[in-house]
């Protein structure tokens, strides 16, 4: 097929050779099938801001890192130049993550470059070795559901032990492939994805990562409905004693401790005066 224009710069600089087709338009996202020499590869094209149905919420982008002090000025102040800047934090995002949790053993799909607002990376495939399926349009046995869980939930503890938490996790975001001559689940689209102790929403986040888990399961498998894994990760986690090979229970023992009403208050208090700075930095902006 003839190559869309965002791809044009990648062949001129020989990073692919040609474009085999479209493989899917997402809410964020355009990703083609290309080759690469020998090789048969995905390229993915963001789209830009306004086109994206995705929106970079405060709580993804909290202490996210950029090159330089006037960057963030300028990101604070919402101008040209810092919604440029802005644009290319949340790209970057996806790249970082993907080349830390590769790097830690999560199973995400191999980044190989990215260049000009393009990730190029592994084609995640099936055993046959056609494009593996999302995880929403695949009808799955109990069995099936109870391992691809498991496998999963290892997966996210992984992430966490890399220090990233996904913040979008669910079956539209999840491909059934072969990867390292195993069968199971591998986990995609991390722009959103989180740095889970610079992040005050981080908790949050992967609770509801892993409560979309057990609810998509647990239609399959009710018993899954009963677990408790966000918890007891995240208390896990907190306490210092999450490793990637830790046992978990599915169980979690709330504790009954009394609240100090005046330290959430001072935090509701604190989130307020920074909220109304940063409505006064952006008007001044």
């Amino acid at each position: 097929m003839k190559a869309p224009p965002r791809l044009q710069s990648l062949i001129e600089e020989g990073l692919i050779d040609t474009v085999v087709r479209q493989l899917m338009s997402g809410k964020e996202a355009m990703v083609y099938v290309v080759r690469c020499g020998d090789e048969t590869r995905c390229a993915k094209i963001y789209k830009e801001a306004t086109q994206r149905s995705f929106r970079q919420a405060v709580d993804y982008t909290e202490n996210r890192k950029v090159k330089n002090s006037r960057q963030a000025r300028a990101m604070a102040k919402g101008t040209k130049f810092g919604r440029q800047a802005q644009e290319a934090a949340w790209q970057s995002a996806e790249v970082d993550a993907l080349y830390r949790l590769a790097a830690a053993g999560v199973r995400v799909p191999t980044p190989y470059n990215f260049h000009d607002g393009v990730l190029l990376m592994e084609l995640v495939t099936d055993e046959h070795g056609d494009a593996a399926p999302r995880l929403n349009d695949v009808l799955l046995t109990r069995e099936q559901a109870l391992a691809h869980h498991a496998m999963l939930i290892r997966q996210v503890v992984r992430m966490l032990c890399a220090g990233v938490v996904h913040g979008d996790l669910s079956e539209f975001n999840i491909l059934l492939g072969h990867q390292d001559g195993v069968d199971g689940p591998v986990i995609i689209d991390l722009p959103q994805a989180i740095d889970a102790a610079g992040n005050n929403h981080a908790a949050r986040m992967l609770l509801r990562d892993v409560d979309n888990l057990r609810h998509f399961f647990g239609r399959v498998a009710p018993e899954l409905l009963a677990s408790d894994y966000g918890l007891e990760i995240w208390d896990l986690y907190q306490r210092g004693a999450l490793h990637v090979d830790t046992p978990l229970t599915g169980r979690f023992e709330r504790r009954t401790a009394p609240v100090d009403m005046g330290s959430v208050l001072r935090e509701i208090d604190d989130a307020r005066a920074e909220d109304a700075a940063r409505r006064v930095r952006m008007a001044a902006g």
